[in-house]
């Protein structure tokens, strides 16, 4: 697409500035490879000098439009149907064209980090699916993230329309593209997704300031940092403390000290280094406790000659937090924080033949260091895998205390609406994917208020009030406990559900497709089914299918048992995998949940323990990690966890 002189003022997300030469200009998300949305009328906008005409072609037919003082004009394309490739042509004072535009379904994906998580991340566990990617019918617009606390933009701050192929399918998000392959092949469309999420954002984030009205608490937090200057100045203060904690870590840090081999070095000699089991946490393990600063390890590992000579990987599962590493002394591979998976390819010739030194040099920066367990640690390469679990050699290089906070500038109410929301609200959507929770599971009480608020919010903007919202409750994640317990995590997917009250949403159930020890499943083909069955009965109007497990409806007390009444069961509940139902606790007025025996009973599962002679209240699957619950329907969909209370009967 030729676009001239595109003015700074948009790049800032500002008003189009009104030069006697300004020409028409678009914005980014209409741009060549585009995916405009089937059935609904569809408008097409920019910015050109005030009073220029415009015309815009497409199909065989031209739309006019008169651009006002504010710069701004627009155009509204009447419903057409799902095909391509078309090319669009726009006239002004200048020519502008934009090739290869398809005409399908688009929706909004939106959340944090597990919305965000790319393909790349995946290819390990979904080679086959990578590998034949090739879809131009398929395609995704990454919405770079932009925070304002200022106003709202007129145009995001990057990205372009690409088509899936295996290789820049790497680039797609995961839950977006499963989602977007199962609805194209059901429902033999186009199908554009507009990644607009980021990792960490809270709920209030994502908010209008119109609806942060009816949040005082986050209204007032988002008026502190309305002040760009003062913004700059923490931003600046907070940088240099933490530019000089890594500083200081550095010059304390005893592996690397001038005028000394380095503990990085293959032939240092480090008999006199303790020795710990990886995987696991330092603090757990060793007299070193809870400390920050850097921790070495190292690992002497046997390699056969047939694994000489070729690319290798290493994998070291995830560490806690950052790390450096090295193999026979060169570095292989660095990873600034936690959570990405450490893959790091080795090139050939590291590697040589009998004794080879694994070295990690890992940063903790809030004193729970080490390798996260139940994750890969090994060393791969020419179809052979060496086990590097077991004992490491370990020796502190240096000790600071926690690592300076930051303010989480771009996480400020508001923020993430203005900069990124805001600017691709013209462009018209089938519907919303949304993915998040995490970030406000230590303030439950809040999320559902601020769901509803944020559905509302954004179909008021839209001028959609049936606008379809689809969410994922947060799946399974962190260590299984043995008894009944509260749990931030359960109180928020309980809100999730309850936000079902809101018409035209459905939500993921996915308490069964996480990991205990990674706050970023990589199963992410069972969480875009589970959205694709729920936008199949939402968006789609396929009111038989059954896009749920079961939904708590009603409790009923009679003695000391409680009969729990559900919709959503399709063809029967079932306990998966046979054997009793299990996840269900109870408690009396005193709210001390013990476990509670269950069972099904036509569409109804009955709960009790024999302690409890008055029962008040019965949860299911509250728990971080609700392992073994196990009611579902008889098509496979999980039931959502809740809490019911109810007042008890007297026999």
């Amino acid at each position: 697409m030729k676009i001239k002189h595109i003015a700074l003022g948009l790049l800032l997300g500002l008003p189009a500035v009104h030069h006697a030469t300004a020409q028409v200009r678009l914005p980014r998300l209409v741009s060549d490879g585009m995916v405009l949305q089937r059935a609904q009328p569809v408008r097409i906008w920019g910015w050109a000098k005030p009073g220029e005409s415009v015309s815009v072609a497409f199909q065989g037919k031209t739309y006019r439009a008169t651009t006002g003082a504010d710069s701004h004009w627009q155009v509204t394309l009447p419903a057409m149907k799902a095909g391509g490739p078309y090319d669009m042509s726009i006239k002004a004072s200048n020519e502008l064209s934009v090739k290869d535009v398809l005409v399908g379904d688009v929706w909004l994906c939106s959340g944090q980090s597990n919305m965000e998580t790319p393909m790349s991340r995946l290819r390990d566990k979904f080679p086959e699916v990578i590998a034949q990617a090739a879809n131009p019918r398929i395609r995704q617009f990454e919405v770079p993230m932009s925070s304002t606390l200022q106003r709202p933009r007129t145009d995001v701050a990057g990205g372009k329309w690409i088509a899936a192929d295996p290789q820049t399918v790497l680039q797609f998000s995961g839950v977006a593209y499963f989602f977007a392959k199962e609805i194209n092949a059901k429902y033999q469309v186009p199908v554009g997704i507009i990644k607009d999420a980021v990792g960490g954002s809270p709920a209030e984030a994502w908010l209008s300031p119109d609806a942060l009205r009816q949040f005082p608490t986050y209204e007032q937090q988002a008026a502190k940092y309305q002040d760009s200057t003062m913004v700059a100045g923490i931003r600046q203060r907070e940088s240099a403390a933490v530019a000089e904690w890594y500083q200081r870590l550095h010059q304390a840090d005893l592996g690397e000290a001038r005028g000394q081999q380095k503990w990085s070095a293959p032939d240092y000699n480090a008999s006199s280094w303790a020795t710990m089991q990886v995987p696991g946490y330092w603090a757990n393990q060793t007299p070193l406790g809870p400390v920050n600063g850097v921790v070495w390890f190292r690992k002497e590992v046997d390699v056969p000659a047939s694994m000489v000579g070729q690319a290798a990987r290493l994998e070291l599962g995830t560490l806690v937090d950052a790390d450096s590493t090295y193999i026979n002394g060169q570095l292989v591979g660095t990873t600034g924080y936690q959570y990405p998976p450490r893959k790091y390819e080795v090139k050939p010739g590291v590697l040589k033949a009998g004794k080879n030194v694994v070295v990690v040099r890992l940063i903790s920066n809030g004193g729970r260091g080490g390798f996260t367990p139940d994750k890969n640690y090994q060393l791969r390469a020419g179809g052979q895998t060496l086990d590097l679990r077991g004992p490491w050699q370990y020796q502190l290089g240096a000790t600071l205390p926690p690592t300076p906070g930051t303010t989480p500038f771009q996480f400020q109410p508001g923020g993430l609406y203005n900069g990124m929301i805001a600017p691709v609200l013209p462009y018209a959507i089938k519907g919303v994917l949304w993915y998040q929770g995490e970030s406000n599971a230590g303030r439950p009480q809040d999320y559902q208020a601020l769901m509803t608020s944020l559905i509302n919010d954004w179909r008021q903007h839209y001028q959609r009030p049936e606008l379809p919202f689809l969410y994922v409750q947060l799946a399974n994640f962190m260590a299984v406990k043995p008894e009944p317990s509260e749990s931030g995590w359960a109180a928020v997917r309980d809100a999730q559900r309850r936000t079902l009250a809101v018409p035209h949403t459905a939500m993921a159930v996915i308490t069964d497709a996480g990991e205990w020890n990674d706050i970023h499943p990589l199963d992410k083909q069972t969480v875009g089914h589970r959205l694709a069955l729920a936008a199949e009965k939402v968006a789609y109007g396929n009111k038989k299918v059954v896009a749920s497990g079961p939904l708590y409806q009603a409790a009923q007390p009679a003695g000391n048992r409680i009969t729990l009444k559900f919709t959503d069961v399709g063809s029967g509940l079932v306990a998966k995998g046979g054997g009793p139902l299990k996840g269900f606790a109870v408690a009396g007025a005193d709210k001390k949940f013990v476990w509670a025996q269950a069972k099904i009973e036509g569409n109804t599962v009955v709960v009790w323990n024999d302690q409890v002679t008055a029962p008040v209240t019965v949860r299911y699957a509250w728990a971080d990690n609700p392992e073994g619950a196990n009611l579902y329907n008889k098509e496979g969909l999980p039931a959502s966890p809740f809490e019911a209370a109810t007042a008890p009967v007297v026999p």
